[in-house]
């Protein structure tokens, strides 16, 4: 992205791309309803972050826009020089089980489906670990 149009700060830069995503998750990318690259506030040691929006009638009875149910990405912002570091460790492990989870959730029963979950990747000092929510 040109430095126009990348919307963020010259000292950040976001760990990953659109092509490295759509290659981790191939025919599962089809799910991913929301990609988000944020620019928003410095999200300190969290790099990525995965949701399933499920189903669920938020609008007192009104039914919820069935374009809206699926995967959200998001990629969070880095420091701009440890944005390769960064991405060769998302590379090798939050991709992967970026996958490994979507995959479960495509295959979860209907109580799994009809709830919202979050899952999010943090790198501290080189450490990437994982946290779900739900």
């Amino acid at each position: 992205m040109s430095a126009r149009r990348r919307r963020l700060p010259r000292h950040r830069a976001w760990p990953l791309t659109t092509t490295d995503i759509t290659e981790c998750l191939g025919p599962h990318m089809s799910r991913v309803t929301d990609l988000r690259f944020l620019t928003g506030h410095d999200s300190g040691t969290l790099v990525l972050g995965a949701a399933w929006v499920a189903p669920n009638p938020r609008n007192y009875g009104r039914g919820m826009d069935p374009d809206m149910v699926g995967f959200r990405i998001d990629v969070h912002p880095v420091d701009a020089t440890v944005r390769a570091a960064t991405r060769a460790v998302l590379r090798e492990s939050a991709l992967p089980q970026l996958h490994a989870w979507v995959t479960r959730a495509i295959a979860a029963d209907e109580t799994w489906q009809l709830t919202d979950h979050q899952r999010y990747w943090r790198l501290t000092d080189g450490r990437l670990t994982h946290h779900d929510e739900a």
